[in-house]
């Protein structure tokens, strides 16, 4: 039986980080947009508000989600190549995706991970070691974070709720 919170298992950080592993991850990063397209093909506007769990965000959500998260997790990146281990600001993604833009079509929010994939793989594919190493502060686990550990975070966190969104089309109407 799958956990429906976390359809592909919780996030386990390796202890040490091959440049084969970084490759697949960054691989996953780029293709993450079109497999999240090509999974809700077809639907209709009532079908994106089919949530994949009991409580759980709708499709809807999870594309608007993924588009913030990764819009922020980009700027992260950003800073910690530019700044001394900046802190980043986190923020109550369970209450953003209650705001009126979560109700919107999904199509902005598409066009935003495809820009934002786009530009985060060609960063990611110019980094060298140091700046592999390059960390930012987060002030809720009062831990740095390298952006070797943030990618490994980050490929994950997309298959999550790519995984979300294939539940929630075993429970759309298809009507």
């Amino acid at each position: 039986m799958t956990d429906e919170k976390y359809p592909i298992g919780k996030y386990t950080a390796p202890l040490s980080f091959t440049e084969e592993e970084m490759q697949k991850w960054i691989a996953e990063i780029a293709a993450l947009p079109g497999q999240m397209r090509q999974a809700v093909v077809g639907l209709n506007y009532k079908q994106f508000d089919t949530p994949y769990r009991l409580g759980g965000w709708t499709i809807r959500q999870v594309i608007h989600h993924v588009a913030d998260s990764h819009s922020n997790s980009l700027t992260r990146f950003k800073l910690a190549l530019t700044e001394d281990n900046p802190a980043i600001k986190p923020y109550q993604e369970a209450d953003w995706a209650l705001l009126p833009d979560y109700k919107m079509p999904v199509a902005p929010s598409f066009q935003m991970i495809e820009g934002i994939h786009y530009r985060w793989v060609e960063l990611m594919q110019a980094l060298n070691d140091e700046q592999w190493s390059r960390t930012f502060f987060h002030p809720q686990t009062q831990k740095s974070v390298t952006l070797k550990a943030a990618l490994g975070l980050y490929a994950w966190h997309g298959l999550h709720h790519l995984g979300h969104i294939k539940l929630a089309l075993g429970k759309a109407d298809k009507n």
